[in-house]
């Protein structure tokens, strides 16, 4: 088995979340570890991350690299400045490489440790499709046709700019924004769950969706391009969302309904 260590400053978000991602996905291809020139602790923000997103947190702890300096890696994966600059010249390393995402700890936004832990997804699919021949995956590769076909409905359309635009959506803020039945933006959601647009999780009564964490970079693109290049699409959408009180996404508890089974 390949051995990957990822590397921050704190090992307290970036490096825990590529740590859990890639054990996820393929741990039976590759030893994970993650470690930090000047460790902490995990941050509580990013373990409710990978908890929303269904990973496990199971032994992460915070650690230095003094511990682990003696080791060998097949790959070192720095995901700050600091660290790279650090590590770039690990005694018996066989790769080196530095991913810039930024620190979610720093950021006002108030999903930023879900937005970090959606982008890590991205390029650990990457890196394991390059550098693993049995990749345990939970994502079907969809096919060009099927995606397209997913984007030519208007509801089905209008569901993904605005999943990405929030990051997250239950069934009943969608059907505020739209001013659609329950049944009608459930049946839309379920297509694009199966087709693997759509990854969902369920929280207490509320079923969240939001854009698959392994979805094709090239088709990820086009979601936000088209968010991009057509912000007009959701204006009317966006403003019966604003005008929605309590919303689940945000910590209310509004929607009963939304504990029927939109599966």
């Amino acid at each position: 088995m390949k051995r990957v260590l990822f590397v921050c400053t704190a090992n307290s978000a970036r490096s825990q979340m590529a740590e859990a991602l890639l054990r996820h996905f393929a741990g039976d291809s590759f030893k994970v570890f993650s470690a930090g020139t000047e460790p902490s602790e995990v941050d509580p923000r990013t373990i409710k991350a990978l908890q929303d997103f269904g990973l496990t947190s199971e032994g992460l702890v915070s650690k230095s690299i003094d511990s682990i300096a003696d080791q060998h890696f097949d790959f070192v994966i720095s995901l700050c400045d600091k660290a790279h600059q650090e590590c770039r010249h690990w005694p018996g390393s066989g790769v080196v490489m530095a991913w810039d995402f930024p620190d979610p700890k720093t950021s006002n936004a108030p999903k930023a440790f879900a937005l970090t832990l959606q982008d890590l997804g991205e390029r650990i699919r990457q890196f394991v499709q390059v550098n693993s021949k049995e990749v345990k995956s939970e994502v079907k590769s969809i096919q060009p046709l099927d995606f397209y076909k997913s984007l030519a409905d208007e509801t089905r359309l209008l569901c993904l700019l605005l999943i990405e635009q929030q990051g997250e959506l239950c069934v009943c803020e969608l059907m505020a924004a739209l001013s659609l039945p329950q049944p009608k933006i459930s049946r839309h959601l379920s297509q694009l769950r199966k087709v693997g647009l759509l990854l969902d999780r369920r929280q207490g009564q509320w079923v969240f969706y939001r854009i698959h964490p392994l979805l094709n970079d090239w088709m990820h693109n086009i979601v936000k391009d088209t968010l991009t290049h057509n912000p007009q699409l959701l204006n009317t959408p966006g403003a019966r969302l604003n005008y929605m009180n309590s919303r689940p996404s945000q910590g209310g508890n509004v929607c009963g309904e939304e504990k029927i089974n939109d599966q």
